[in-house]
């Protein structure tokens, strides 16, 4: 199986590999946070995820002597990127989940492809397909009908617990496109594990200043949960994903987060719970639309290279 990339080169099985691990690790990552943050303050659980992944990741980077950030430019990345994806979204996140289910937060986060191809134009000067946009629209369409057909508990926490995941989502969607610009020749080791770093500081005066009234209670669940979140969710998943952001346009890679509902409406049938045909159905469709985004770069650039070719002719 081969799948289009950022120059019309397809992937190879490392990468395709690699998009698979941050699906089914990212699309179990809800349910981890949801258990964490019932034992845990959310904040608190964010900062000590992030800085025990940091500190693993940077100590295999040291043993690798692996390249450093070169110039103010990327130092300044560095920095930027610790806020607006590490420590706000994640923080964010942590905190909704306390009043917003997981099913609910992965759907809300599944806007995130047709949000990045809105900045993509902007931001990289790069046209998205209008193949692209609809079959993310087609799979958004798809995620959205599953989720009103589940019904909805609305109340006020979770509304604002929405609007929280919402905005999480909005500076992920920013920060893929300017990671995309920034980091394309930043070691993927380096560049997670300073991220990490950083923003477990802020986390860290998040829980000082915003939760020194509540205590932390250590459970099993907790525990396994945490494990889980800092070794696969935050040390490997995020150095695959900007190692697979260099490959991919930032509107293709995430993608992933239409895949991550499926994936835990699967983890849900497995574990015993029913599933309809109307869900296989909007599963079939998402993933089909996952893969017509991920051929659209490079029948775009075929498409642009037969009209360059026809003009040439013509000449």
């Amino acid at each position: 199986m081969m799948l289009a990339g950022q120059q019309g080169a397809s992937l190879n099985r490392a990468q395709i590999l690699g998009y698979a691990s941050l699906c089914l690790i990212w699309g179990s990552t809800w349910l981890a946070i949801r258990m964490v943050v019932h034992d845990i303050p959310p904040f608190l659980a964010a900062a000590l995820r992030f800085v025990v992944a940091g500190v693993l990741l940077l100590g295999l980077a040291l043993a690798q002597r692996r390249p450093w950030p070169k110039g103010t430019e990327q130092w300044n990345a560095m920095l930027v990127l610790s806020v607006s994806v590490m420590a706000l979204p994640y923080g964010l996140l942590f905190w909704a989940e306390q009043y917003v289910s997981s099913s609910i937060t992965a759907i809300l986060y599944s806007a995130m492809p047709l949000t990045v191809s809105l900045f993509t134009p902007v931001m990289m000067h790069h046209k998205v397909s209008r193949q692209a946009v609809f079959a993310m629209m087609v799979a958004f369409g798809a995620l959205l009908s599953l989720f009103y057909r589940g019904g909805l508990s609305v109340s006020g926490r979770s509304i604002i617990g929405g609007v929280a995941v919402l905005a999480a989502m909005a500076l992920s969607t920013w920060s893929a496109v300017y990671a995309k610009l920034r980091l394309r020749e930043v070691d993927s080791v380096i560049a997670t594990s300073l991220q990490l770093l950083f923003g477990s500081i802020i986390l860290f005066w998040g829980t000082w200043s915003l939760e020194a009234h509540r205590q932390a209670i250590w459970t099993r669940a907790a525990l396994v949960a945490m494990a889980f979140l800092t070794i696969f969710g935050s040390a490997a998943a995020f150095v695959i994903y900007y190692w697979l952001l260099k490959k991919l346009q930032p509107y293709q890679l995430s993608t992933i987060s239409l895949i991550v509902p499926v994936i835990a409406m699967i983890e849900g049938f497995l574990w015993g719970e029913e599933i309809h045909l109307m869900t296989v159905l909007a599963i079939c469709v998402v993933l089909g639309s996952v893969y017509f985004v991920l051929r659209a770069e490079a029948e775009q650039q075929m498409a642009q290279s037969d009209i360059l070719m026809l003009r040439t002719r013509a000449q």
